[in-house]
């Protein structure tokens, strides 16, 4: 899990891109060749799609790219406004044999995808119809669509067809800057994809990361047989504290990607392996009791870069006696970790100093509806997690799936100012961008926290440090620097805009 840096891949030179050289998405063609697709901004602030190729296909790197000459292959079509039309996906292939790619733009206040057929990547079809749209979602960019297998472990490739499949529609949404995606049946004959659950359609339903989250694309891995997301970070800070500390955004940890067999109804999320390379100096603890209002250090040293698996259990008897709740919780909504309930909130207490002045939470809160069913939400509180003044302080989460006889599970990866969590095996996600002061280096450390007001917790916890390795240089392969080259197109997308 190690990086290298590398020159620009492509600069905005042309004048069909001089404002912008921004997302794109390759494809490898079944002979082995690349192309590339991006949409530039041009001159006259049109945003159209262009090819480019590596200028020496034998680079395992494929540093330097050529532009087609003749770009753009695709500009707005007729209704289309002429600043909203961007973010080419991969190409699939269709069993006429042509490839077909998806495009995100909008109708008034309609999300919508439009598809186009190809043959060489230079001219194109516009397609009848769309893919899809939602109403009321506004402009959708980054537009992801690719196959998840309902009863397999592997990631699938873009273009696979067949029985056993559900297809993935993932959009971003400029209107409030977050990734949701569905599930759902694509027809190839039409090019139409519709949702399992339309309460639950793309824009409206399900998010990748109900953090600091947004842009995200995927791409399949055919050496270990995985899809793999890449998610860009944004800052939640003043600009004037980006100026100053010199840099701004960065990507997340990248993600396998899976259908959810279990519940049938989502996708899960969970680091690459590689990931797991990092880790040195594991420590354990086994069955740790924390009795409600409790607050206890856990002796690791440095919390400032740690990956934490940890499980819960409740008190079964406090369960049984907890009265139904008729107001339903809502992280956001909520005053966090604070907010005191019979069952919640309990978790870990990320990035802490040793006077508790700076905090992370990231914890669950689970609450008895009025049918006596159980309900759990998964949460991560900003609000204390600095004493700078700039900074966002907002809550973030959502409702996790528990089902029966599942213990609570998170993993958590920290990593100075990021914090990444995993509820259930990936089911729930949470980016936390945080800008610690105090709680830095060897003065950050980790907490265990209940701040139930009915039940003792059980918890058992691994820690592992995270170092720096020449050991993962094997696991770069020449597909990552594809994909890596397509997401850096993303990032300046939204650095220049």
């Amino acid at each position: 899990m190690q990086w290298q840096h590398l020159p620009v891949a492509m600069y905005t030179d042309k004048w069909y891109d001089v404002n912008g050289v921004w997302t794109g998405s390759a494809t490898i063609l079944p002979d082995g060749k690349v192309i590339m697709l991006y949409t530039g901004s041009t001159n006259e602030s049109v945003q159209v799609q262009n090819l480019a190729y590596p200028a020496d296909p034998s680079d395992p790197f494929l540093v330097e790219w050529i532009k087609y000459p003749n770009n753009p292959v695709l500009y707005p079509p007729p209704g289309i406004g002429y600043k909203d039309f961007r973010d080419p996906t991969t190409a699939w292939q269709t069993s006429e044999g042509k490839w077909r790619i998806t495009i995100g733009s909008k109708l008034n206040k309609t999300g919508i995808s439009l598809v186009y057929d190809t043959v060489d990547f230079k001219s194109y079809e516009l397609l009848k119809g769309l893919l899809h749209e939602v109403k009321g979602t506004g402009m959708w960019e980054c537009v992801d669509f690719f196959p998840v297998s309902i009863d397999g472990t592997d990631g699938l490739d873009t273009s696979y067809m067949a029985k056993g499949v559900k297809h993935v529609v993932k959009v971003s949404l400029d209107d409030d800057r977050c990734d949701y995606y569905s599930l759902g049946t694509y027809e190839p004959k039409t090019a139409t994809w519709i949702p399992d659950n339309p309460n639950v359609d793309a824009g409206i339903g399900l998010r990748y990361d109900y953090g600091i989250y947004y842009a995200s694309k995927t791409f399949y891995d055919p050496n270990k047989k995985r899809r793999i997301l890449w998610g860009w970070i944004k800052e939640t800070d003043s600009e004037k504290s980006d100026v100053k500390k010199g840099w701004a955004s960065l990507q997340a940890v990248p993600r396998t990607i899976l259908f959810d067999k279990k519940t049938g109804s989502n996708l899960i999320q969970w680091p690459v392996d590689e990931v797991e390379e990092l880790r040195s100096n594991k420590k354990v603890f086994d069955k740790v009791e924390i009795k409600p209002g409790s607050v206890m250090p856990l002796d690791i040293g440095s919390a400032a870069q740690l990956d934490i698996k940890a499980e819960f259990e409740l008190d079964e008897k406090a369960i049984e006696r907890v009265n139904a709740q008729q107001v339903v919780y809502n992280c956001s909504g909520s005053g966090g970790a604070a907010d005191r309930g019979a069952l919640g909130p309990f978790g870990l207490l990320i990035l802490a100093d040793n006077d508790l002045t700076e905090l992370t939470p990231v914890y669950f809160y689970i609450y008895k509806g009025p049918s006596g069913n159980l309900h759990t939400l998964f949460c991560a509180d900003h609000s204390r997690s600095s004493v700078a003044g700039d900074v966002d302080k907002g809550i973030y989460g959502s409702t996790v799936p528990v089902l029966n006889g599942e213990k609570l599970t998170v993993r958590i990866l920290v990593d100075h100012s990021i914090v990444e969590s995993f509820a259930q095996g990936g089911r729930t996600c949470i980016t936390s961008r945080v800008y610690p002061t105090k709680a830095i280096g060897e003065k950050a450390k980790l907490y265990l926290f209940n701040n139930a007001t009915e039940s003792t917790i059980s918890a058992s916890i691994e820690t592992y440090q995270m170092t720096m390795t020449t050991s993962a240089a094997h696991t770069y392969t020449r597909i990552n620097h594809i994909l890596m080259l397509a997401f850096i197109s993303l990032l300046l997308h939204w650095i220049l805009r």
